[in-house]
């Protein structure tokens, strides 16, 4: 799979009504997520407008951004490391929690960053992945703009993962599905006034349509399968012991002839 050049850059939509409430939505779930996972090593993978591992207490944390990133898009106070995603300089079972913000969709070959974070992630180690739905408002908006219409092009032009298809990869990799939710279900407005009056659609799409948000977030965790011997095992057996000899004591009453 190959990576579609956007036409609009992520960094610059962010800054819209609608990018910004995205990001809003994001930390509060991503914070909500990652609280009370528990471990040593974490890593987030691109995005770096999103501190998604701000909640975690974790004492080893890095931030990770591939070559879409420029060292401009970074904060005064912010650290990143450069590094192809398709290989993370980890070793096997190392990371105890990997969040990837819109790693997947902008990424030049998102199974090949799936596998290397199975590869990283340590048993019941969990990763944290946020996307763009493609079933949902937005979705349909910027298959518009695939199509030409300008209007359209408000979103980055990325390969869509949708959640169904995203849980059949995990599956694949031995990640189960822990938990998932959606969220933003307003159409993207041009101005904050816009979309401040749509407020009242995010509680009506949670309860009538909730899969059709355009952002989804999922939890899955590392599963390792049981593993089974083939060949001889050589087996010692040891004798047992023979059990100790129980006597019984009686008490003779003889009489006393007088």
């Amino acid at each position: 799979m190959s990576k579609v050049d956007p036409i609009i850059e992520l960094h610059p939509w962010l800054a819209l009504p609608s990018g910004k409430a995205l990001l809003d939505w994001e930390q509060d779930q991503i914070d909500r997520l990652v609280a009370d996972i528990f471990g040593f090593h974490a890593v987030q993978l691109g995005l770096p407008e999103l501190d998604g591992l701000r909640a975690n207490r974790m004492p080893h944390q890095w931030r990770l951004l591939d070559g879409s990133y420029h060292p401009s898009d970074l904060s005064m106070n912010a650290a990143a490391l450069y590094c192809d995603f398709g290989a993370l300089p980890y070793p096997n079972h190392s990371l105890d929690l990997v969040v990837l913000p819109h790693a997947l969709e902008l990424a030049h070959d998102p199974h090949a960053v799936l596998r290397e974070v199975e590869r990283v992630l340590v048993p019941e180690g969990r990763v944290v992945i946020i996307g763009f739905n493609p079933y949902s408002l937005w979705g349909l908006w910027q298959g518009l703009g695939r199509w030409g219409v300008e209007s359209a092009t408000v979103l980055p032009q990325g390969e869509f993962i949708s959640y169904w298809r995203l849980r059949d990869w995990l599956r694949l990799l031995n990640l189960d599905v822990e938990s998932g939710c959606f969220g933003c279900y307003r159409p993207m407005m041009p101005t904050d006034r816009a979309w401040g009056r749509l407020k009242w659609l995010e509680r009506a799409g949670a309860r009538w349509w909730p899969v059709l948000g355009a952002v989804y977030c999922v939890v899955a965790v590392k599963r390792v399968r049981g593993l089974r011997l083939i060949g001889k095992v050589k087996r010692t057996r040891v004798a047992s012991s023979a059990a100790p000899a129980v006597v019984a004591q009686r008490h003779v009453q003889q009489d006393q002839i007088g």
